[in-house]
């Protein structure tokens, strides 16, 4: 069955300022060093002779192939991004991008505080506490305020976290 990847291509990605920035800064980088870095390899790959058992040219045409899907890659996400008002979620008072949540899993005796930040796709980072909006977690928390039940299935099975703090 044949999707249509026309509209993912336009699709508005959420992201913060500082998400946004990062992006920028690598399109910028990937564009402005690693090109000419990639470009120099190549050169130099292409002047050890027969191409087709060149190992360095393989290489280097491998290494350009993914800088340049990863430019194209970034320039859609820059031009299709939306950059979320970064609100004072103590005011507001329910989760939303941008916001650090304080969770207390319900399930487990033993459990400590957890602390999470709700973030695009594009800045999720889960070793370092930064969820997804999109994830199951990042989804089971939007719009929820302090003292909210949660429930999500997780890879260990379904578990249930108490929102403690947003800020």
């Amino acid at each position: 069955m044949a999707t249509d990847n026309k509209n993912d291509l336009n699709k508005e990605i959420l992201v913060t300022k500082a998400g946004y920035d990062k992006l920028v800064e690598e399109l910028e980088h990937l564009k402005n060093v690693r090109r000419k870095e990639v470009a120099e390899h190549l050169k130099e790959a292409i002047s050890y002779g027969d191409l087709s058992e060149n190992s360095e040219y393989e290489e280097a045409k491998n290494e350009q192939a993914f800088v340049e899907g990863r430019i194209i890659e970034l320039e859609r996400k820059v031009e299709n991004a939306k950059i979320v008002k970064e609100v004072k979620t103590d005011k507001v008072g329910y989760v939303q991008l941008g916001a650090v949540v304080t969770l207390l899993e319900l399930d487990d005796k033993e459990a400590k505080e957890e602390e999470y930040t709700l973030v695009g796709a594009t800045e999720a980072e889960p070793f370092t506490g930064k969820v997804s909006n999109e994830s199951p977690l990042g989804h089971a928390l939007f719009e929820k305020k302090v003292g909210d039940v949660v429930t999500y299935e997780a890879p260990k099975g379904e578990v249930s976290y108490k929102i403690v703090k947003i800020k």
